[in-house]
C-alpha cells in the first residue's frame, strides 16, 4: 500500500505548476516546457482544442436562431455580463454566466469572465502597444502607487521576444510615448481617419499623433507563424467566435500546441484551484489543492516552482484563500497589502462626430482593428489638475440608410440599395486609474462559491480623479475635432456604467522595490515565498493608459527564463 501511495504522488509531481491557461498563462506553458520543464496547466474550465472547438465561426448570420442576438430570459438571467459586447449569440458559450460562479460586489463591479482552456485569449480586442519608460517611472515621478522595480530597458528585450512569436501588426511611428515593436504590416486608416491624423498633426505640432492601432493579427505571417500552424487574418471581425485560421493569436492557436508539442505539457481542464500549499520547514511552497470542477474532489499536486496565471482577480482569490500558520491572512501577506490597491481602464466615456467631406469614398471589407490616439497628457510634465492621462480609440463609417417608403417589390429593391450619408466616427476613452488602498478584494467572510471557496469581495470605484480626466477628454477631443472641421460633435457619458467592462483589471499583488510595501520583487517572485511568480494582471504596479496583455506576455517570458535558472542552480 505504501508502494501505491508513493507513485501516487510521483504521478502528481512536476517541475512545474502553471495555474490558468489564458494569455499570461499559456506563456508560462510555453516557456517552462521549452526549457525542459514537466510543466501542470491547470485550468478551472472545459477544454477547448483549437478550431475543433469554435461552434460558430464559420456560421453564416441566418444560421443562428435569433440572427446573433440573445433571447431576453437569458439577458435578463446574466445583467452582468450581458453588458458586455461581445456576450452575444455567436460568442456567449465562451463567457462565464453570472450564477455560475458569484461574487460580492461591495461596490458596483462588472466582472467578465472567461473560464475555459485559452481563457479571454478567445474573445479579447487584440490591442497590444508596448509601454514606454515614461509609465514605467510614472509612479515614482507623479508620487502615485510605489515605484516599479523594473524600467522600460528591462523589458524591451521581451516585448521583442514575445512580438515575434504572436505576431504584432503597426507601423513604426517614431514616439517616445509609445515605443515601436517588431511589426507586421500595418491596417490602413481610412480615408477620413487620415483625414483627422493630418489635421491634428499641424494643429498640434506634431504633439498629438493620431496613428493606426497595433493588435495581435497576422497580417503577413512569418515562417514561426506557419510552423504554429497559423494563417493569415482574413479580416473578417469575427474574432470572438475564436479564428479557425489562427489569424489572430491566442493561447489555444499558438503557446498551448507549442507546449504541448514539447512533450512536457500535462494540461488538466475543470481543475478548480483551491490553495497554494506552503511547507513551512522547507520555507516554500510545494504544490496546489485543486479541486475538480464536476465532483468536487480535492486532490494535491506538486511542483518545485508555481506561475499564478489565473487572471487579476481569481490570481489575488487564490493567494488570499492559500493560508497557513506561516501566512494567516494569505500567501505572501506579512504587509497585510495583498489584494489591495487594485486598478483598471476607465471606458466609461464617448465622443462622436460627422464629417461632410469624402462622400465619393466608403471602406470596403471588414478591418479588425482602429485607429489610436496615444496618451497626450502629462507625459513630460504634469499640465493638468487629475494624475496621468489616456489613451483613445478611433474609428470611422459611412452612415447608412434604406428608402423604406415603397410597397412589395419597390421596398425589396429599395431595401437592396443602401444610400450614404456623411462619415460618422467615434473615439473611446482609455483612461488611467490609479491605485489606491480604498480599491481591494478580499475574501467574504460568509458566502462560499459551488466549490466550497469563499467568495471574493470586491471593492472598486472612480474616483475624483478620474472624473476630471474625463471632463478633460470631452473637451480636448471636441477641440481636435472642430479643428479638423468635423460637425455635430456630441459626448457621451454613463456615470452608471461600473467599473471591469474595461476587462483590464490590474493589481492586488503588485510588483515592487520594498517588501513593506509590496508583494512581488523585479523577477516576480513572492517576497517571502520564492518560488511562486505572479505574472498575471495581478502583478501591475500601475496600469498605464496601453492595453496591457503585451505587457503580460513579456513579464511572463521574463520571469519564466529566472525561474528556470534560478531552479537548475539550486536556488529554488
Amino acid at each position: 500500500m505504501s508502494y501505491l501511495n508513493i507513485n501516487a504522488i510521483k504521478d502528481r509531481t512536476f517541475d512545474a505548476i502553471v495555474i490558468g491557461s489564458g494569455i499570461s498563462g499559456g506563456w508560462a506553458a510555453k516557456e517552462l516546457t521549452g526549457k525542459g520543464l514537466r510543466t501542470l496547466v491547470l485550468e478551472r474550465g472545459r477544454d477547448v482544442k483549437h478550431v475543433t472547438d469554435y461552434p460558430t465561426t464559420m456560421m453564416n448570420p441566418w444560421e443562428f436562431e435569433h440572427l446573433g442576438q440573445l433571447p431576453k430570459a437569458i439577458k435578463d438571467a446574466n445583467p452582468i455580463v450581458s453588458r458586455c459586447y461581445a456576450f452575444n449569440e455567436d460568442a456567449a458559450h465562451f463567457f462565464v454566466k453570472d450564477a455560475e460562479h458569484p461574487y460580492v460586489q461591495e461596490k458596483p463591479f462588472d466582472w467578465i469572465r472567461g473560464y475555459q482552456v485559452g481563457g479571454k485569449s478567445l474573445m479579447w480586442a487584440r490591442g497590444t502597444q508596448r509601454w514606454s519608460e515614461h509609465d514605467f517611472d510614472g509612479p515614482a515621478r507623479d508620487g502615485f502607487a510605489v515605484d516599479w522595480p523594473i524600467r522600460y530597458a528591462d523589458i524591451a528585450p521581451w516585448y521583442s521576444y514575445v512580438e515575434k512569436f504572436a505576431g504584432i501588426s503597426g507601423n513604426k511611428d517614431g514616439l517616445a510615448s509609445l515605443p515601436d515593436g517588431e511589426f507586421l504590416p500595418p491596417h490602413e486608416m481610412s480615408c477620413v481617419e487620415k483625414h483627422f491624423s493630418e489635421q491634428t498633426a499641424k494643429h498640434y505640432n506634431n504633439t498629438r499623433p493620431v496613428i493606426i492601432g497595433r493588435c495581435a493579427h497576422l497580417t503577413k505571417p512569418q515562417p514561426i507563424h506557419l510552423q504554429q500552424g497559423r494563417g493569415q487574418c482574413q479580416n473578417r471581425s469575427l474574432c470572438q467566435r475564436g479564428c479557425p485560421y489562427g489569424g489572430y493569436f491566442s493561447s489555444n492557436s499558438s503557446t498551448l500546441p507549442w507546449a504541448a508539442r514539447t512533450g512536457k505539457m500535462t494540461l488538466k481542464p475543470d481543475s478548480v484551484v483551491h490553495s497554494i500549499i506552503f511547507d513551512e520547514k522547507k520555507n516554500k511552497a510545494t504544490g496546489v489543492r485543486v479541486i475538480d470542477a464536476h465532483t468536487k474532489e480535492m486532490t494535491e499536486y506538486y511542483a518545485k516552482i508555481i506561475f499564478v496565471n489565473a487572471a487579476t482577480l481569481n490570481s489575488n482569490l487564490i493567494l488570499l484563500n492559500s493560508k497557513s500558520n506561516r501566512f494567516q491572512n494569505g500567501l505572501g501577506n506579512d504587509n497585510g497589502l495583498l489584494g489591495k490597491y487594485m486598478a483598471f481602464h476607465n471606458f466609461r466615456t464617448t465622443i462622436t462626430a460627422e464629417y461632410e467631406g469624402f462622400l465619393n469614398t466608403t471602406t470596403e471589407g471588414i478591418r479588425p482593428n482602429s485607429s489610436y490616439i496615444p496618451r497626450f497628457r502629462n507625459i513630460f510634465k504634469q499640465e493638468t489638475d487629475f494624475l496621468r492621462g489616456y489613451a483613445a480609440g478611433f474609428g470611422s463609417s459611412r452612415i447608412t440608410s434604406n428608402d423604406t417608403s415603397g410597397i412589395g417589390e419597390s421596398l425589396k429593391a429599395s431595401l437592396n440599395e443602401q444610400q450614404y450619408g456623411n462619415w460618422r466616427v467615434g473615439s473611446h476613452m482609455m483612461g488611467e486609474t490609479i491605485p489606491k488602498e480604498s480599491n481591494f478584494v478580499a475574501l467574504d467572510s460568509n458566502l462560499v462559491d459551488p466549490w466550497g471557496i469563499p467568495q471574493l469581495k470586491i471593492s472598486v470605484a472612480y474616483d475624483d480623479n478620474d472624473e476630471k480626466m474625463i471632463v478633460d477628454f470631452h473637451n480636448e477631443m471636441s477641440e481636435m475635432l472642430t479643428k479638423a472641421g468635423f460637425i455635430n460633435i456630441q459626448t457621451h457619458d454613463k456615470p452608471n456604467k461600473a467599473p471591469g467592462l474595461d476587462i483590464h483589471e490590474m493589481g492586488g499583488v503588485r510588483m515592487g522595490k520594498d517588501p513593506k510595501t509590496s508583494l512581488l520583487n523585479k523577477w516576480n517572485q513572492l517576497h517571502t515565498c520564492k518560488n511562486v511568480f505572479v505574472t498575471d494582471g495581478a502583478c501591475m504596479t500601475s496600469t498605464s493608459t496601453q492595453n496591457p496583455s503585451l505587457t503580460f506576455m513579456a513579464i511572463t517570458a521574463r520571469a519564466a527564463d529566472y525561474a528556470v535558472k534560478e531552479l537548475r542552480k539550486g536556488n529554488l
